[in-house]
């Protein structure tokens, strides 16, 4: 099945069994496609034995893992990273890079309407300087700016928070839903943190707060997801607020939190955990590796990685929010990985 037939489905909308007609067939394609036409995926596939069904995320920062020619590639992606880190880079061809776009546009919706909204950016302008080679944090920002209408960045370049600006914003627009986006720890840090300081509070009880990255900076100050969402709505009465689970590796086909605390797999992606010792693959309720698989990624062999996160799924079918599919949550990174998120690599620089 195309992507475009796809997206005709409800992303939440499939059982276990429909899912896994389409999402095995798309991905059997995808895993023959890269086989043939990415030399450094082939050699992984011929020689480990047995096989693995996913290659470890880490390789998108040794190889320039491509699928399709030079002249075809528009973009590049590269992921966070602290000084002298080495990042992943990511190869778009347009039409993957168009299908990202659609993806996340169809999931995000299911969990803020379809209308576009006026939308207050928790970051600052200079990350978006240079369009064609982006940094996660630049991705997230350009991918979730389709859902805006009129748009605000809520900080100048060296992150100091511009109040008026914001507040002039949320009284021409407060009577519409607005929506924010932006990363855990600097929407923290510099967003709440400020306001409190300040001993100000601002009304944005209508609002739906999109958020993703920066929990390993937040634990270490014990900041857990409970204290921060009710951090946020005694500061400005924020009460939608939606963690996501993702990675430049996979744009697009993003895990989205739902009211219940439960990150989901739509029907453009999959998720599996795995034991560390042998690799095989955990039951639910278990901790274990993250595997995240995606319908998406053409112009290079991310269809199927392995992570360095650590998590178990909860259950399929039957969350309680009426989603189906698979449902989960992130412990963190494993020990030893290296520092990556969004948030976290912004602190330490």
């Amino acid at each position: 099945m195309e992507i475009e037939d796809m997206l005709k489905i409800s992303p939440y909308s499939l059982d276990k069994e429909s899912k896994q007609k389409i999402l095995s067939e798309r991905l059997n394609y995808l895993e023959k496609f890269h086989y043939e036409h990415c030399k450094e995926f082939r050699a992984v596939k011929d020689n480990l034995t047995p096989s693995p069904d996913f290659i470890p995320v880490r390789l998108f920062k040794e190889f320039d893992l491509k699928s399709v020619p030079d002249n075809e590639i528009i973009k590049l992606m590269t992921s966070s990273g602290t000084t002298g880190q080495s990042v992943s880079r990511i190869f778009l061809d347009r039409s993957t890079a168009l299908n990202q776009q659609k993806v996340m546009s169809k999931i995000v919706a299911d969990f803020t309407g379809a209308s576009r909204m006026p939308m207050i950016i928790l970051d600052c302008p200079a990350v978006l300087k240079k369009r064609e080679l982006l940094t996660a944090r630049g991705a997230g920002i350009l991918g979730f700016s389709i859902f805006g209408t009129k748009k605000i960045y809520a900080f100048d370049d060296d992150m100091n928070l511009k109040l008026d600006d914001l507040k002039e914003f949320i009284n021409e627009f407060g009577e519409h839903k607005i929506l924010l986006f932006g990363f855990t720890f600097m929407i923290w840090q510099y967003f709440y943190k400020t306001l409190k300081n300040l001993n100000t509070r601002l009304n944005l009880n209508n609002a739906v707060l999109i958020h993703g990255g920066g929990w390993k900076k937040l634990a270490s100050e014990s900041v857990s997801a409970d204290e921060f969402k009710k951090s946020l709505n005694e500061i400005c009465g924020l009460v939608n607020i939606h963690d996501y689970y993702g990675m430049i590796e996979q744009t697009g086909s993003i895990f989205m939190q739902c009211e219940h605390g439960n990150l989901h797999a739509s029907i453009f992606s999959d998720i599996k955990t795995r034991r560390p010792n042998d690799f095989s693959e955990c039951n639910f309720n278990e901790r274990g590796i993250i595997q995240v698989i995606s319908a998406l990624p053409v112009s290079y062999p991310g269809h199927s990685l392995l992570t360095e996160d650590e998590g178990e799924i909860l259950g399929e079918d039957d969350c309680p929010c009426g989603r189906l599919g698979k449902y989960f949550k992130v412990h963190g990174r494993l020990k030893g990985a290296e520092l990556r998120g969004c948030s976290d690599t912004y602190e330490r620089r």
